[in-house]
């Protein structure tokens, strides 16, 4: 359970980082069309179908896969939000 909460703790901190990186000026090119794509497969309509291939969806590669992203992001979108939240 520590692991799983460890887990989301992550993905909300992720998010977080990708919603500024998102609305930042000198975000780069492909970000828009990454995170659309990341959002569709979210919201994939094969996890109604499948209920465990859409969990394990929601809970290991969806996470993961995000974090990809956001590891893929400029330092400097990182440490102007890094910055922000420290105030």
């Amino acid at each position: 359970m520590i692991r799983l909460l460890r887990l989301w703790r992550l993905v909300a901190a992720d998010l977080g980082l990708l919603w500024f990186a998102l609305r930042h000026r000198q975000r780069p090119i492909w970000l828009w069309p990454v995170a659309a794509v990341l959002a569709l497969y979210a919201l994939d309509p094969l996890n109604f179908a499948l209920p465990f291939a859409g969990l394990i969806d929601d809970l290991v590669l969806i996470p993961l896969l995000l974090h990809l992203v956001v590891r893929l992001l400029p330092a400097q979108i990182k440490s102007g939000f890094a910055l922000r939240a420290s105030h």
